[in-house]
């Protein structure tokens, strides 16, 4: 296939790209400055132009501003929905009005839609949540509005904390663990729904050439753990100690709004992708976490 892809340079999409080269597919790199390499085409998510992509087959949009990057502030928060929205829209609306458009939309998404679920465990049958993550993931998920209006398929990857010691919640968790400072967050009870990179790229692939899947898939490892039983593994897996707990309120004044999200729980479940007989290669969180620590740099 002739693939487009925004966010490539990102955690996923780096790790993404060679993936789909290696199975014999031509990609096209969206990229917000010129384009100096053969393969790039220049977009602009804020003003919604979108370069000659020629014809393609699928478009996978990866790209967003980092939601744990910063501080939530006023703009900040601001920065997480408009980059989501205003780049989805730019998107959809570009493929939607080309004269050949391609037959899939692999669309970033986040399991944030499903807001706090406690000890509920959700598929993609639920509805959404409540706070700010979940309205903007409501939003993202509707900005793909035009191409599906298009009769292009949507699929709405929603990830979970993905397992890689170079980037995301982990690559800052590791360190912490090697130097035997690690812990719990808060109470530690709060459901973690995970998923290693190895699976995370290959259930990406698994969506895009699986016609049958359309719309949200929760990209999660079939085993949601509590971030006290993380922290036990961890320390386990790396032969540290894990006694030192990061206090409820110590993280509300360090993080701000965004303490929601890290003390909240989430149980979330891959419905679609086991129902479709997806096979995981991580299927426990012991094996995620070795996996990552098993990454080139780890």
């Amino acid at each position: 296939m002739r693939i487009a892809i925004t966010g490539a340079s990102g955690l996923i999409g780096s790790e993404l790209l060679p993936q789909l080269r290696a199975s014999q597919h031509e990609v096209i790199r969206l990229v917000r400055r010129d384009p100096v390499a053969a393969d790039e085409v220049r977009w602009e998510p804020d003003t919604g132009f979108v370069g000659d992509l020629g014809e393609i087959d699928a478009v996978i949009h990866l790209a967003g501003a980092g939601v744990g990057d910063h501080r939530w502030s006023d703009s900040y928060k601001k920065k997480i929905l408009d980059s989501r929205v205003n780049g989805t829209e730019t998107i959809s609306h570009a493929i939607a009005q080309m004269e050949h458009t391609p037959h899939t939309l692999i669309s970033a998404s986040a399991i944030g839609f499903y807001g706090d679920t406690g000890t509920t465990a959700v598929t993609e049958t639920a509805p959404s949540g409540h706070g700010f993550l979940s309205d903007v993931v409501v939003a993202w998920e509707g900005a793909t509005r035009a191409a599906s209006d298009a009769g292009i398929r949507v699929v709405h990857l929603r990830t979970g904390l993905v397992v890689s010691a170079r980037g995301g919640a982990w690559e800052r968790m590791f360190p912490l663990f090697k130097a035997g400072v690690g812990g719990k967050l808060g109470n530690g009870k709060q459901y973690w729904s995970w998923i290693s990179m190895r699976d995370e790229l290959r259930a990406i692939e698994f969506a895009l050439n699986n016609t049958a899947i359309t719309g949200p898939v929760n990209l999660t490892g079939p085993q949601p753990e509590t971030n006290a039983e993380v922290t036990r593994v961890m320390g386990a897996v790396l032969g540290r100690p894990t006694l030192l707990p990061a206090p409820a309120i110590a993280l509300r004044i360090y993080l701000g709004e965004f303490s929601t999200e890290v003390l909240g729980s989430s149980r979330v479940l891959p419905g679609e992708l086991e129902k479709h007989n997806f096979d995981f290669q991580n299927k426990n969180i012991e094996s995620a976490i070795r996996a990552a620590l098993a990454e080139p740099g780890a």
